[in-house]
């Protein structure tokens, strides 16, 4: 099969879709891969590195997607990538189709495209083996965000997050005990924050005090998650419903209840966010403030430790990326795994649920 591995070009997305290590990978089970030049000089991988694992370099996107029947990707295609990309292509990445414009998706259909979204792959248990590992990098950055934007130079109130003699430590709520969550806190409660964390699953709550002794948990309902946010220093939203786009779980009229230049970081903005105020940012202009609070909005928080993040794709979706290459997608698609993360295929949606905001 021809691969495809195109440079991102999405602002600040240093990522890119295959180690030198995979890549050799896949030419000795016989596959031509096609690397952009500079591809992965974001990640620390340069052209040479990809020569000698075995790929061709080519010196322009355009080339890449012509030439591939396969795509291997980080972010979801721009528009001007989907018009060079051949139609009935296989597209893998993050893809976050539940979230995207309805003429994005139509680019999908029209062009027969599938779309394989990394964060739908499953696992016998129906767990996410490509998408916790970049939850668990992500929810591990979080502590060191919500330290810097409590900061006053960053707009934040001027609070520490661990505490002190006589001083108390920093309010950290987590809606979502996921993997983001989790990961969350425990490197908050390693900060010295005080932690509590609302999901709507008992078992998970369950296991997040038996795994954090430390940690306040309670049943995510309106007025939980009211109450909470009103005390809190630091909201981090972290809802997911894979292949669906993330409910409003925090309103415009909670934000307006909270202290005064508190944090807001909604990891759930990749599909679409969970907290009425919340709107993209970008890792140039990651903060914006409304209704009084410091708003962290940047879907691709990982894309700024590229060199790691490349890696994990490696470790994680190499598997299914090789099964795919090797029986073509149609066989694939007999393992769940994969047909589960399928989001368009043959011109229609499939495991794609797109709701309102409020919907869910």
């Amino acid at each position: 099969m021809y691969i495809g591995i195109p440079k991102e070009i999405r602002p600040f997305e240093y990522r890119v879709g295959m180690s030198p290590a995979g890549v050799e990978i896949l030419c000795h089970n016989g596959h031509q891969v096609f690397v952009e030049h500079d591809a992965g000089v974001g990640a620390g991988f340069k052209d040479h590195e990809y020569e000698k694992s075995g790929a061709r370099i080519a010196y322009s996107a355009e080339e890449v997607f012509a030439r591939a029947d396969f795509i291997l990707k980080i972010s979801r295609p721009l528009k001007q990538e989907m018009e060079w990309i051949k139609d009935g292509a296989i597209v893998a990445g993050f893809l976050h189709l539940a979230s995207s414009s309805q003429d994005q998706i139509d680019l999908f259909l029209g062009k027969k495209i599938t779309a394989l979204a990394y964060g739908q792959v499953t696992d016998a248990d129906g767990g996410l083996p490509v998408l916790r590992p970049f939850s668990v990098m992500g929810g591990a950055m979080l502590s060191s965000i919500a330290a810097r934007l409590l900061q006053n130079n960053h707009g934040g109130k001027g609070i520490s997050l661990s505490g002190l003699a006589g001083v108390p430590p920093a309010e950290i709520v987590i809606i979502g005990g996921g993997v983001v969550g989790s990961s969350a806190t425990r490197y908050l409660l390693a900060a010295g924050a005080h932690v509590t964390v609302i999901d709507k699953n008992l078992a998970v709550l369950e296991r997040l005090e038996e795994r954090f002794p430390h940690v306040v948990t309670l049943i995510s309902t309106k007025r939980n998650i009211e109450r909470a946010t009103a005390f809190a220093d630091v909201v981090i939203g972290a809802v997911l419903v894979p292949g669906q786009r993330a409910p409003i779980v925090v309103t415009r009229q909670m934000v307006q209840a909270m202290k005064s230049r508190s944090v807001i970081i909604d990891v759930s903005i990749d599909e679409g966010g969970c907290i009425e105020t919340s709107r993209p940012t970008t890792h140039e202009y990651p903060t914006y403030v409304e209704e009084g609070m410091v708003h962290y909005c940047v879907p691709n928080i990982s894309g700024v430790v590229a060199r790691s993040a490349s890696h994990v794709i490696l470790n994680s979706a190499l598997p299914y990326i090789l099964e795919v290459a090797n029986h073509g997608i149609e066989q694939a698609m007999q393992n769940p795994s994969i047909s589960n993360s399928i989001n368009t295929h043959n011109g229609k949606l499939v495991n794609l649920v797109r709701l309102s905001p409020k919907e869910g």
